[in-house]
């Protein structure tokens, strides 16, 4: 008699698990910030930096030689040499009046008299090459100072000014500074009339009323103006 077979399943309480398998961990994408500021920013505020110090050299370079009007530029490019009085305290870094060697100084103006003489167009043109102009008198100061320029050298009977009459009793200023009458210096019986436009002042008058108003062809002295420098 043949035995029989018989199955059984058993089971192991202490039976371990089957592993699992699990994937390898996953590595963390670096966390990704917004721009806060555009690429080219830098590129600006460097540039503005670069500005701001050629804006400063400028200032240091250029501002100590700086001028009281618009003439003086002009002034400086004709003239190397210069003369300059202190008008303040020593020690004090700005307060030196220039003008250019050979001009005479009062005030705030630098004066230019002559030796040759030219006709009234020419006497204006020529100042106004140097930078300057035919002189324009604002005071009774300034009229007493011009009036005692005289030279040993160079004898002026007459030296053209800045004051012209544009049309029959219209007198105006070479700097467009209105004409006052009452602070006019004319001779006696001056001005003249007829086509006698320009004005000059009669230096061997011996005072103050000495201008007299000529023919623009006639040639005499001049006296030019420009303000002052000012380092």
């Amino acid at each position: 008699m043949a035995s029989e077979i018989t199955y059984a399943e058993v089971k192991f309480k202490n039976e371990s698990p089957a592993p699992v398998v699990k994937g390898l961990p996953k590595k963390k994408k670096p966390e990704q910030h917004p721009q806060k500021y555009p690429l080219w920013l830098p590129w600006l505020i460097s540039l503005l930096l670069l500005l701001v110090c050629i804006a400063l050299v400028v200032v240091l370079l250029v501002v100590p030689f700086s001028q009281s009007s618009d003439q003086p530029s002009a002034l400086q490019q004709q003239f190397s040499e210069w003369e300059c009085h202190s008008a303040v305290p020593q020690g004090t870094e700005r307060g030196w009046t220039c003008c250019p060697k050979g001009w005479r100084r009062f005030q705030g103006s630098c004066y230019f008299l002559s030796l040759d003489r030219m006709n009234c167009a020419e006497s204006a043109q020529n100042c106004t090459g140097m930078g300057s102009q035919l002189v324009v008198i604002n005071s009774k100061a300034e009229q007493e100072f011009l009036s005692k320029q005289k030279t040993q050298s160079v004898r002026r009977d007459n030296v053209y000014i800045g004051l012209f009459e544009e049309k029959v009793g219209q007198w105006q200023w070479a700097d467009k500074t209105p004409y006052n009458v009452t602070a006019a210096f004319w001779r006696k019986e001056e001005p003249s009339p007829g086509h006698e436009n320009c004005t000059v002042m009669h230096v061997p008058e011996g005072n103050l009323y000495n201008w007299n108003n000529v023919k623009p062809d006639t040639m005499h002295h001049r006296i030019c103006e420009a303000a002052a420098v000012i380092v």
